[in-house]
C-alpha cells in the first residue's frame, strides 16, 4: 500500500509562520495561527485514525508546534495592548512615539 500525504503540511507551516511574522501587528496573526493550529490538530486526527496510511506526520507536527508558537506570542501582544490602553490609552503610546523618535534624532 503506498502512503499519501496529509492534506494542507505545507499551508499548516505557511500560516504558522505567517502568524508569526503579523504579532507585531497589534496581534492580527492570531488569525492565521489559529487557522493552522485547528488544521494541523485536524490533520493530526487523521492520522491517529490510520497512522500507516500517511507519511507527513513530522510535518504536521512541526506546522503545529511553530503555530502554537505564534497563537502564544499573539495573546501576548493582545494582552500588552489592552493593558497599554487601560493604563495610558494613546496618550501612553504617543509619548513612547515621540520619545523614540527623539533618540533617534540624538543619535544621529
Amino acid at each position: 500500500m503506498e502512503q499519501q500525504k496529509l492534506p494542507n503540511g505545507t499551508m499548516i507551516i505557511v500560516l504558522g509562520i505567517l502568524g508569526y511574522l503579523c504579532c507585531c501587528f497589534a496581534g492580527i496573526g492570531i488569525i492565521p495561527s489559529a487557522i493552522a493550529f485547528f488544521m494541523a490538530k485536524k490533520s493530526e486526527k487523521m492520522y491517529a485514525e490510520n497512522p500507516e496510511l500517511y507519511d507527513n506526520a513530522s510535518q504536521i507536527k512541526t506546522g503545529k508546534i511553530i503555530a502554537l508558537i505564534a497563537v502564544i506570542l499573539n495573546i501576548l501582544i493582545i494582552i500588552r495592548w489592552i493593558y497599554v490602553f487601560a493604563t495610558g490609552g494613546m496618550d501612553a503610546i504617543e509619548n513612547i512615539w515621540s520619545e523614540a523618535m527623539e533618540q533617534i534624532d540624538n543619535a544621529q
